[in-house]
């Protein structure tokens, strides 16, 4: 299993959970986007920057991906083509994207981008907190954990 992140919209707490959790369980981090930023020297965890534009990074990492990976983004339309390749998907705020969940998602942010486009202000996600970061901490755990068990 390969770690793929989706760097560019990323918060800094979570690369830093990320950036441990590659470290001690010893698995391939690599972090997708558009822009320079800081990553530990690590063998384990790389930067890998795509040209800007757009879905351009999310591109690249659905082609880059494999079965058993894990991608971390809150990107639905890349959790939904990541997971039609057999790769587990979790959000920042630590939502796990499953098959049986996806669709749902897909279809409330499409409405949210008619409301918006038609003018709405939706507003947008509530400001990461320590609960989304336990939360996310925890299931990445548990997500390595079964997978040190495979």
């Amino acid at each position: 299993m390969k770690i793929w992140v989706d760097a560019d919209a990323c918060p800094g707490v979570i690369k830093e959970i990320l950036f441990r959790a590659a470290e001690r369980t010893q698995i391939q981090t690599t972090l997708i986007a558009n822009h320079a930023m800081r990553v530990p020297r690590s063998p384990f965890i790389s930067l890998y920057q795509v040209n800007k534009g757009f879905d351009v990074a999310d591109d690249e990492i659905v082609k880059r991906l494999n079965s058993g990976d894990l991608v971390i983004s809150s990107d639905i339309p890349l959790a939904a083509e990541a997971i039609e390749k057999g790769a587990t998907v979790l959000s920042p705020r630590g939502e796990l994207y499953t098959v049986t969940n996806i669709k749902a998602r897909l279809t409330m942010r499409d409405f949210m981008d008619n409301l918006r486009s038609s003018g709405i202000d939706t507003g947008g996600p509530p400001a990461l907190n320590q609960a989304d970061r336990k939360t996310f901490a925890d299931q990445l755990d548990k997500i390595l954990t079964q997978q040190a068990k495979a």
